[in-house]
């Protein structure tokens, strides 16, 4: 039987996978790094070493794009006390300018498999083998947006970010003593 414990350990797990995946579209750097363990390290298309050396990578990679958006799909995670297997399946959507350039348009379909680790700070990425399924260019076949209306930023100037941060502070204005 399934007991609360690993069930909230999993769903840590997902969590983690998710603010990996957001901080990549958001090009928040830093919090691609926290995901991962001191120790932690990567294998993607393109790079293959430890977890500082990767964020480096992917800033630089990612540099050319005018957006990304990750999607994940099935996502399984196996308990071994503080050690866990995951697996997360996902498609990754890629764009940039011109949009007929095949290598900054396009969508692929991946699978993480990590080794994570309960240290301290939660759970974090041990290792991480992103394996590339597929890829389809999407060249040509995109275009502006059909009219004003809020966009997506890499950045800090995210309409997410802005409206956390107006969460927070309605939170804390409502909220005596509070001090988040």
């Amino acid at each position: 039987m399934t007991t609360l414990a690993e069930l909230a350990d999993r769903q840590k797990i997902h969590d983690l996978v998710l603010r990996y995946c957001s901080a990549v579209d958001r090009a928040d750097y830093p919090a691609v790094r926290s995901v991962y363990a001191v120790d932690g390290v990567d294998h993607h298309t393109g790079f293959s070493g430890p977890a500082d050396g990767y964020v480096a990578w992917l800033c630089k990679r990612t540099a050319a794009f005018d957006g990304t958006m990750h999607l994940v799909g099935n996502h399984r995670a196996e308990l071994f006390g503080d050690h866990a297997f995951a697996e997360t399946y996902g498609t990754a959507m890629h764009w940039g300018s011109p949009f007929d350039d095949e290598a900054l348009n396009f969508t692929s379909g991946f699978r993480y498999l990590d080794h994570l680790r309960r240290d301290p700070e939660g759970w974090r990425i041990v290792e991480r083998t992103a394996v590339r399924e597929w890829t389809r260019s999407d060249a040509g076949r995109l275009r502006g947006p059909e009219g004003a209306g809020p966009r997506g930023i890499r950045g800090p100037d995210d309409p997410m970010t802005l409206l956390r941060e107006r969460v927070r502070q309605a939170v804390s204005r409502a909220t005596p003593g509070n001090s988040r």
